[in-house]
C-alpha cells in the first residue's frame, strides 16, 4: 500500500509492456492505450494467484493501475518515438519505484473521516420499522447480495440480533465466513433514533475472511458510527440511515470517493431491506 508501489508499479508494468513491443516493430497510440491495460490486468492477477492480495482490493485497485499503466505506455511510447533513449528512460521506470520504496516514510496515509447518509420512504408504521432496525432476523442472500460491496467478496450478512448486556443495548452482527462483531447503543429514542459505535473482539474477523487492506478497524480502513432516524410522514415514515467512517492511505484522492461510493451504494440496499421487510410485516398485520 506504500505510494510508490501503487503509483509506480503500474507505470513501470505499462512502460515495460510499450517498450518491449516496440523494439519488435513500430505500435500505434491505441496500442499505447489497450496493451498497458491489459498488462496490468495480468499484474493483478498475478497477484491473486500468488496470494499477495485478495480479490476485494484487486477489483479496488484495477481503475487506478489501468490509469497509471496507460500513462506509463504513452510517455514510452512517445520516448519510443521522438528520442533515442528509451532503454535509458526504462531503467528509471524500473528503479524509481524501488529507490522511492526505501526512503518513503510510512506505508499508512493520512486519516480522512467520512460521513454518508440516505434515507427512504417506507409505508410501515415507526414501531415495525424499529422491530426490524434491532431485530432482523434471518437475512436471505436475495434480500441484499445485489449490493455492490457483497458483488466484489465481501461476506454477505447473516443475522442482527439486539438483547441486553448488563446497562448496554448491544446487536449482535453475524455474516459470512464466520465475522462477528457488536454495534453498542450510544443514544436512542424509541421509533425516532439509535446509534450504534462498533466493538471488534480479536476473532471478529477471521484470517482470509476479508482483505487486510480493507479489514474493519484496521490501519487502512475503520467504521466509527451507524445511526437510523425515523420521521413519520403520513401514512408510514422516512427511515435515514448516516454512517461515520475512516479512510487511512497514501492514495486518498482515489480510495475515499471510491469508499464513498461503496457505502453509499450500501446504505440504499439497506435501506431497501428494511424497507421490504417492514412494509410486508405492515401489510400482513393490515391483512
Amino acid at each position: 500500500m506504500s505510494a510508490a508501489f501503487i503509483y509506480l508499479a503500474p507505470l513501470c508494468v505499462g512502460a515495460i509492456t510499450v517498450y518491449v513491443a516496440e523494439r519488435q516493430r513500430r505500435r500505434t497510440w491505441a496500442y499505447y492505450l489497450i496493451a498497458p491495460m491489459m498488462a496490468n490486468a495480468l499484474f493483478i492477477t498475478g497477484t491473486l494467484m500468488i496470494l499477495i492480495e485478495g480479490l476485494i482490493c484487486a477489483i479496488l485497485i484495477l481503475p487506478l493501475f489501468s490509469l497509471y499503466g496507460v500513462l506509463g505506455g504513452l510517455l514510452m511510447g512517445a520516448i519510443c518515438r521522438w528520442t533515442q533513449w528509451p532503454k535509458q528512460t526504462l531503467y528509471g521506470f524500473t528503479v524509481l519505484p524501488l529507490l522511492l520504496g526505501l526512503v518513503e516514510p510510512s506505508s499508512v496515509g493520512p486519516d480522512r473521516y467520512r460521513k454518508i447518509e440516505r434515507s427512504v420512504y417506507v409505508e410501515a408504521p415507526p414501531a415495525v420499522i424499529w422491530r426490524f432496525l434491532h431485530n432482523t432476523g434471518q437475512i436471505q442472500p436475495d434480500e441484499v447480495e445485489h449490493g455492490w460491496i457483497y458483488r466484489i467478496g465481501v461476506p454477505l450478512p447473516e443475522i442482527g440480533q439486539s438483547e441486553q448486556s448488563g446497562a448496554d443495548t448491544i446487536r449482535r452482527i453475524r455474516m459470512g465466513k464466520g465475522i462477528h462483531f457488536d454495534q453498542i447503543v450510544q443514544q436512542q429514542e424509541p421509533e425516532r433514533f439509535v446509534q450504534w459505535t462498533y466493538r471488534f473482539s480479536p476473532d471478529s474477523v477471521p484470517a482470509q475472511a476479508l482483505d487486510d487492506h480493507v479489514k474493519i478497524g484496521g490501519h487502512y480502513f475503520d467504521m466509527l458510527t451507524t445511526s437510523y432516524a425515523i420521521s413519520p410522514r403520513g401514512s408510514g415514515a422516512e427511515l435515514r440511515i448516516q454512517m461515520e467512517y475512516r479512510v487511512s492511505t497514501q492514495f486518498n484522492w482515489y480510495a475515499v470517493p471510491l469508499a464513498d461510493a461503496l457505502f453509499g451504494n450500501f446504505e440504499e440496499t439497506i435501506l431497501d431491506f428494511y424497507r421490504r421487510r417492514s412494509e410486508a410485516a405492515a401489510t400482513l398485520k393490515q391483512t
